[in-house]
C-alpha cells in the first residue's frame, strides 16, 4: 500500500512538474512575443520620425531652392556675363573682361578697282598687325523706325502750326489796304513754299509708317570683341580695382590700335559704351522682342530685373503646333470637299451619259401605268417600238465606235 502511494505521489509530481514546465515555456513565448512587438513598434516610430525629419528637410530644401531659383544670383549664373561697367563686359567673377568695337560697313561693290585694291591691302595690313586673338560678331537687327516716325511727326506739327499762322497773316494782309500787290505776292510765295514743305513732310511720315510695317527691313552690324584675362599676371596679386584698371587700359589700347588699322581699309570703328553694350546684350538675348520692345522701354518698365522678355519656348512651340493643326485641317477639309465634289460630278456625268436609257425606261413605266387609258394593244406596240429604237441606237453607237477606232489607227500609222 505504501509502495502504491509512493508511486502515485511520484507520478503526480512528474505531472505537476510537466505542467509547470509547459506553463513556463508558454510564459517565455509570450514574453518574447511582447518584446518583439514592442521593438517593432519602436522601430516604426523611429522610421516615422526619420521620414518626418527627411520630409521636413526636403521640404525646407525645396522651399530654399524655390526661393533661390528666382534670386538675382541664380539669374546671373544663368547669364554668360556678370555685369557691364567702364565700357567692358565682366565675366567669370572678374577673371575675364571684354571690350567691343563696332565697325561701320562699306559698300565694296560700288567702289572702283583701285579703291577695292586699297581696301584689300588695308585689310591685309590689319590682319598682319594683330598680335592678340579677336572675335568677329555679326548681329542682324530689325530696324525700329518708331523713334524716327515720332521725330518726323513732331517736325511736321511745327511746320503745320507755322503754315496756319502764315495763312492767318496772309488773310489779314488781303483785308487790309496797307499792303501793295507786290507785298502780297511775295508773302503768297513764302506761304506756298511752307504748304509744299508741309505736304512733303506728311508724305515722308506716311511712307515711313508703311516701311515700318515691313518686318523684313533688316540692319546688319559688325563687331570685333577683344578679351582680357586676369590670369595673364599669375605671379602678382592685385586687388579687384587694380585688375579692372589694368583690363581697361589693356583693352582700350588694343581697341584703339584696331580702329587705326581698320581706317586704312576705309572701315570706321568706335568703342561701345556701357549703354550700347547693354543694348547689344539685350538684342542678343531677346531677338524676337527687341524690335517691338526696345531697350529704352524695357528699362523704363523696370525689366532690368529680368534676364529676358522673350516668350517661353514651349508657348512658342504650342503656337506653332496650333498653326500646323489649323493648316492641316484646312487641307483635309479642301481635299474632302474636292472628293465629294468630284464624286457628284462623276455621278452627274454618268447620268448624262445614260440619259437616253433612263428616258426610255421612264417612258416604258409611263406607258405601262397608263395602258388602261391608251389600250393594252397600243401600249404593247409602243413598248416594242421603244425596244426597237434602243437596239437601233446601240447599233449606231457601235458603228460610230468602230469608225472612231479606225480613224485613230490611221492617224497613228501616219
Amino acid at each position: 500500500m505504501s509502495n502504491l502511494d509512493s508511486n502515485t505521489i511520484s507520478n503526480i509530481l512528474i505531472i505537476v512538474l510537466s505542467v509547470m514546465f509547459f506553463i513556463l515555456l508558454v510564459l517565455i513565448a509570450i514574453f518574447i512575443g511582447l518584446r518583439a512587438r514592442e521593438k517593432s513598434a519602436n522601430n516604426v516610430k523611429k522610421s516615422e520620425m526619420i521620414d518626418k525629419g527627411n520630409k521636413k528637410k526636403s521640404d525646407n530644401k525645396t522651399e530654399k531652392n524655390i526661393n533661390n531659383s528666382y534670386s538675382k544670383q541664380s539669374i546671373m549664373n544663368f547669364m554668360d556675363f556678370d555685369k557691364v561697367e567702364d565700357n567692358m563686359i565682366v565675366q567669370r567673377k572678374g577673371r575675364r573682361y571684354l571690350m567691343v568695337v563696332e565697325c561701320q560697313g562699306i559698300n565694296y561693290d560700288l567702289m572702283s578697282g583701285m579703291e577695292k585694291v586699297a581696301v584689300e591691302e588695308g585689310f591685309q595690313q590689319f590682319l598682319n598687325t594683330l598680335r592678340h586673338p579677336i572675335q568677329i560678331y555679326i548681329q542682324t537687327r530689325t530696324i525700329n523706325l518708331e523713334s524716327s516716325i515720332s521725330n518726323y511727326k513732331d517736325r511736321v506739327k511745327e511746320i503745320e502750326d507755322k503754315y496756319r499762322r502764315m495763312m492767318f497773316e496772309y488773310n489779314n494782309m488781303k483785308e487790309s489796304d496797307t499792303y501793295t500787290q507786290e507785298d502780297l505776292d511775295k508773302y503768297l510765295f513764302e506761304l506756298t513754299k511752307q504748304r509744299n514743305m508741309l505736304e512733303y513732310g506728311k508724305d515722308i511720315v506716311q511712307n515711313t509708317e508703311k516701311m515700318s510695317l515691313n518686318k523684313s527691313v533688316l540692319n546688319r552690324k559688325y563687331y570685333i570683341i577683344i578679351s582680357y584675362y586676369s590670369e595673364e599676371n599669375p605671379d602678382e596679386k592685385y586687388s579687384i580695382e587694380e585688375i579692372r584698371n589694368m583690363a581697361f587700359s589693356e583693352l582700350y589700347t588694343k581697341a584703339q590700335s584696331i580702329i587705326r588699322t581698320l581706317s586704312a581699309c576705309s572701315v570706321g570703328g568706335k568703342i561701345l559704351s556701357s549703354k550700347e553694350l547693354i543694348e547689344l546684350l539685350y538684342v542678343a538675348y531677346n531677338r524676337d522682342e527687341s524690335e517691338a520692345f526696345g531697350i529704352d522701354k524695357a528699362m523704363q518698365a523696370g525689366y532690368d530685373d529680368l534676364y529676358s522678355t522673350a516668350p517661353d519656348v514651349f508657348e512658342k512651340k504650342i503656337k506653332a503646333l496650333d498653326q500646323v493643326v489649323h493648316d492641316r485641317a484646312v487641307d483635309l477639309a479642301n481635299q474632302t470637299v474636292d472628293k465629294v465634289r468630284s464624286r457628284n460630278q462623276q455621278k452627274a456625268e454618268e447620268t448624262e451619259e445614260n440619259m437616253e436609257e433612263l428616258v426610255r425606261k421612264m417612258a416604258e413605266v409611263i406607258i405601262g401605268d397608263n395602258r388602261n387609258y391608251v389600250g393594252v394593244d397600243i401600249a404593247s406596240e409602243a413598248i416594242k417600238e421603244l425596244e426597237k429604237a434602243k437596239e437601233e441606237g446601240e447599233e449606231n453607237n457601235e458603228e460610230i465606235k468602230k469608225t472612231t477606232r479606225g480613224r485613230k489607227k490611221k492617224t497613228a500609222n501616219s
